[in-house]
């Protein structure tokens, strides 16, 4: 196979990989609504199950794994964490109380954890740096592929079968993504290295875990990344984990009418946002960080505006416009932000700088966001009854202003700390001197 043909089969295989692993988590949300019914929980049990329980053991389990990703085979690491997620999710329908269910999310969470980081390594060594922003946001459409997937299939498999079997049905593709990830796709440290990956045998020695921690510690532009990351986490996983519920209990619909509407805002609108994230920054802000990072600034300051319009709606209708709006902008973000973080820091840290974003995101966000809501969905119900989740996912949203101004801190700083990534990685970049001469313009704004 050719090796640009190559790269597009290890983009769309990785893709769908990412999809499925991301499916379970959404197809939840859909199915909150008939959990809660048929194991008697609380909304705030909801929001334990949605949040620490997965969140913990996947933002954790990411270290070990990505550091064994940072040195090891990345194609064995997928392959493997694949499989165990997917039986653990079919598991799901096999839960006979919330505690079980609690349990089986746990194993999910250990699974999914594998998936997101050696891709993300995977990628920048097959992609140089002008190249990434595009790749890495083609890849991120396995979200809201996963959104589609997830919302429509759970919707009306939900209401042909129940809520067990939706969970079987969804677990058994990934095996077979995982087979073709095994038989299919080659980890370059053991066969041919790529044009755009250094030969392993002349990169530097494997850092310990002190050493990159202390890298990227001292690295501005990551700190702020991680910390927009963290905070936008925290609200988005809030709302988006109750959003059907919502919908449900606001508007009165039904599991399938509901899974469509969901199906076709988030795989469209959230497919044209990644999409276009990512020409735009291949075309309009090559190799311009700087930019990038302003944009997704201002971006996130008008979906925190966009985002209130949706629990404000009269009508569901009004509100399924502002949640496309709010779709389109929430994926244009994650791509160019994905490929700054993998342009940061040395190829022997990539792996386990994305599994720390996604260990204080998750913590932070998957784990408390969703219990905050439920927490606040409870208080609210004393006086707003049955509509008391839409006041609290309506406080959610001013939070993603505070991750706007992260990313605003991070663009003043991103084209030093490039520069200062090209030299440690010992590898002479045609853009540094170009970067330099950017970095002292600015430095004089």
């Amino acid at each position: 196979m050719q090796e640009s043909s190559y790269k597009r089969y290890l983009l769309t295989l990785l893709m769908a990989i990412l999809a499925f692993n991301y499916v379970d988590r959404h197809a939840l949300g859909l199915l909150l609504q008939d959990i809660k019914v048929e194991l008697a929980v609380s909304d705030t049990q909801l929001g334990l199950l949605t949040g620490l329980a997965f969140a913990v053991f996947y933002s954790v389990m990411g270290i070990p794994i990505a550091r064994w990703a940072d040195r090891g085979n990345r194609i064995a690491i997928i392959t493997i964490t694949t499989a165990v997620w997917s039986v653990a999710v079919a598991l799901c329908g096999a839960a006979g109380s919330f505690l079980q269910l609690l349990l089986i999310r746990v194993g999910v969470g250990v699974g999914e954890a594998g998936a997101v980081p050696p891709a993300h390594s995977l990628i920048a060594d097959y992609f140089d740096r002008a190249e990434r922003p595009r790749a890495v946001s083609r890849y991120l459409i396995g979200i809201p592929v996963s959104l589609l997937i997830g919302f429509f299939l759970a919707g009306w498999l939900n209401e042909l079968y129940g809520w067990r079997m939706t969970f079987v049905l969804l677990g058994l593709p990934g095996l077979v993504l995982a087979l073709l990830a095994w038989f299919t796709l080659e980890e370059p440290r053991q066969g041919k290295t790529p044009s755009a990956t250094p030969n392993p045998a002349e990169s530097p020695a494997h850092p310990d875990f002190r050493t990159v921690c202390a890298t990227l510690w001292t690295n501005r532009t990551f700190r702020n990344i991680l910390l927009a990351y963290s905070v936008a986490s925290f609200f988005g996983n809030g709302i988006v984990q109750w959003k059907a519920a919502f919908f449900m209990r606001s508007y009165g619909l039904q599991t399938g009418e509901l899974g469509t509407w969901f199906a076709v805002i988030y795989g469209v609108c959230g497919t044209l946002g990644a999409y276009l994230s990512g020409e735009w920054a291949a075309r309009r802000a090559i190799r311009n960080e700087h930019l990038q990072l302003k944009a997704m600034a201002v971006a996130y300051c008008s979906f925190s505006f966009i985002s209130a319009c949706i629990y404000l709606s009269p009508t569901a209708g009004i509100a399924f416009v502002f949640l496309g709006l709010a779709t389109i902008g929430f994926y244009t973000i994650n791509g160019p932000l994905f490929a700054i973080i993998q342009s940061l820091v040395p190829e022997r840290m990539r792996a386990m700088s994305i599994a720390l974003v996604l260990l204080f995101g998750n913590l932070i966000g998957m784990g408390l966001g969703p219990l905050v809501a439920g927490i606040l969905s409870d208080f609210f119900r004393q006086w707003a009854g049955e509509e008391s989740l839409r006041y609290a996912l309506l406080t959610l949203c001013p939070g993603y202003l505070w991750t706007g101004w992260h990313l605003w801190r991070a663009s003043r700083t991103v084209v030093r700390d490039l520069g200062v990534a090209a030299a440690a990685t010992s590898r002479t970049e045609p853009e540094l001197e170009a970067d330099v001469t950017r970095t002292n313009a600015l430095n004089h704004v």
